[in-house]
Protein backbone atom coordinates (compact mmCIF):
# COMPACT_ATOMS: atom_id res chain seq x y z
CA UNK A 1 0.00 0.00 0.00
CA UNK A 2 1.19 3.25 -1.17
CA UNK A 3 0.65 6.45 0.68
CA UNK A 4 0.47 10.12 -0.92
CA UNK A 5 0.98 13.28 1.05
CA UNK A 6 0.73 16.81 -0.39
CA UNK A 7 2.05 19.86 0.54
CA UNK A 8 2.56 23.16 -0.82
CA UNK A 9 -1.33 24.29 -0.95
CA UNK A 10 -2.22 27.81 0.61
CA UNK A 11 -3.57 31.78 0.06
CA UNK A 12 -2.25 33.34 -3.29
CA UNK A 13 -3.47 36.35 -5.00
CA UNK A 14 -4.76 35.97 -8.89
CA UNK A 15 -1.73 36.21 -11.28
CA UNK A 16 0.29 34.15 -8.60
CA UNK A 17 2.21 31.34 -8.42
CA UNK A 18 1.93 28.00 -6.22
CA UNK A 19 4.26 24.64 -6.27
CA UNK A 20 2.81 21.17 -4.72
CA UNK A 21 4.31 18.22 -3.91
CA UNK A 22 3.58 15.01 -3.71
CA UNK A 23 5.54 12.39 -1.39
CA UNK A 24 4.75 9.29 -2.22
CA UNK A 25 5.79 5.76 0.57
CA UNK A 26 7.16 4.29 -2.43
CA UNK A 27 7.73 3.58 -6.51
CA UNK A 28 4.21 4.26 -8.22
CA UNK A 29 3.32 4.60 -12.14
CA UNK A 30 1.56 6.94 -13.51
CA UNK A 31 0.68 9.91 -11.30
CA UNK A 32 -2.23 13.11 -11.84
CA UNK A 33 -3.59 15.46 -9.94
CA UNK A 34 -7.05 16.11 -9.72
CA UNK A 35 -8.92 18.98 -8.04
CA UNK A 36 -12.39 19.69 -6.72
CA UNK A 37 -14.30 22.92 -5.99
CA UNK A 38 -16.93 23.41 -3.62
CA UNK A 39 -20.19 21.82 -5.52
CA UNK A 40 -18.57 20.49 -8.11
CA UNK A 41 -17.53 17.10 -9.42
CA UNK A 42 -13.69 16.31 -8.92
CA UNK A 43 -11.78 16.91 -12.11
CA UNK A 44 -8.63 16.01 -13.77
CA UNK A 45 -5.89 18.81 -13.71
CA UNK A 46 -2.33 17.07 -15.17
CA UNK A 47 -0.86 13.74 -15.36
CA UNK A 48 2.42 12.19 -15.96
CA UNK A 49 3.96 8.66 -17.15
CA UNK A 50 6.03 6.65 -15.10
CA UNK A 51 9.26 7.70 -16.75
CA UNK A 52 8.52 11.28 -16.24
CA UNK A 53 8.63 11.98 -19.84
CA UNK A 54 5.00 12.31 -20.64
CA UNK A 55 2.53 14.75 -19.42
CA UNK A 56 -0.79 15.90 -20.24
CA UNK A 57 -2.56 18.73 -18.97
CA UNK A 58 -6.65 19.88 -18.83
CA UNK A 59 -7.14 23.01 -21.03
CA UNK A 60 -7.65 24.84 -18.45
CA UNK A 61 -4.43 24.73 -17.16
CA UNK A 62 -2.46 23.85 -20.33
CA UNK A 63 0.06 26.80 -20.35
CA UNK A 64 0.02 27.74 -16.79
CA UNK A 65 0.94 24.52 -14.97
CA UNK A 66 3.62 22.54 -15.11
CA UNK A 67 3.83 19.02 -14.15
CA UNK A 68 7.21 16.91 -13.06
CA UNK A 69 8.44 14.74 -11.12
CA UNK A 70 11.22 13.41 -9.51
CA UNK A 71 11.68 9.40 -9.30
CA UNK A 72 14.41 8.98 -7.14
CA UNK A 73 12.57 11.11 -4.33
CA UNK A 74 9.12 9.25 -4.95
CA UNK A 75 7.76 12.71 -5.46
CA UNK A 76 5.51 14.71 -8.32
CA UNK A 77 5.04 18.23 -8.10
CA UNK A 78 2.83 21.03 -10.10
CA UNK A 79 4.00 24.11 -10.49
CA UNK A 80 1.01 26.85 -11.14
CA UNK A 81 1.59 29.75 -12.65
CA UNK A 82 -1.10 32.93 -13.82
CA UNK A 83 -3.33 31.39 -11.12
CA UNK A 84 -6.84 32.56 -11.42
CA UNK A 85 -9.77 32.43 -8.93
CA UNK A 86 -11.25 29.83 -10.85
CA UNK A 87 -8.18 27.49 -9.87
CA UNK A 88 -9.65 27.09 -6.02
CA UNK A 89 -10.31 23.60 -5.41
CA UNK A 90 -9.34 21.08 -3.26
CA UNK A 91 -6.08 19.65 -4.65
CA UNK A 92 -5.93 15.92 -4.60
CA UNK A 93 -2.21 13.79 -5.71
CA UNK A 94 -3.26 10.52 -7.01
CA UNK A 95 -1.00 7.53 -8.47
CA UNK A 96 -1.55 4.08 -10.35
CA UNK A 97 0.43 1.06 -9.34
CA UNK A 98 3.41 -0.16 -11.15
CA UNK A 99 1.92 -2.11 -13.66
CA UNK A 100 0.19 0.16 -15.62
CA UNK A 101 1.98 2.41 -18.36
CA UNK A 102 -0.03 5.12 -19.64
CA UNK A 103 -2.17 8.49 -17.99
CA UNK A 104 -5.43 8.34 -17.79
CA UNK A 105 -8.13 11.46 -16.94
CA UNK A 106 -10.11 9.04 -15.32
CA UNK A 107 -10.12 8.80 -11.47
CA UNK A 108 -11.02 5.35 -11.06
CA UNK A 109 -7.66 4.68 -12.76
CA UNK A 110 -5.47 5.67 -9.63
CA UNK A 111 -5.45 3.45 -6.94
CA UNK A 112 -3.93 5.70 -4.53
CA UNK A 113 -4.82 9.13 -3.53
CA UNK A 114 -3.55 12.08 -0.84
CA UNK A 115 -5.46 13.67 1.45
CA UNK A 116 -5.97 17.11 -0.61
CA UNK A 117 -4.69 20.38 -0.11
CA UNK A 118 -6.54 23.57 -0.15
CA UNK A 119 -5.51 26.13 -3.12
CA UNK A 120 -7.58 29.19 -2.84
CA UNK A 121 -7.06 32.16 -5.31
CA UNK A 122 -8.04 35.48 -4.17
CA UNK A 123 -9.50 38.19 -7.20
Amino acid sequence: QVQLVESGGGLVQAGGSLRLSCAASGRTGPMAWFRQAPGKEREFVSGIGRGGNYTFHADSVKGRFTISRDNTKNTMYVQMNSLKPEDTAVYYCAAAPLGPLFVSTQARYYTYWGQGTQVTVSS
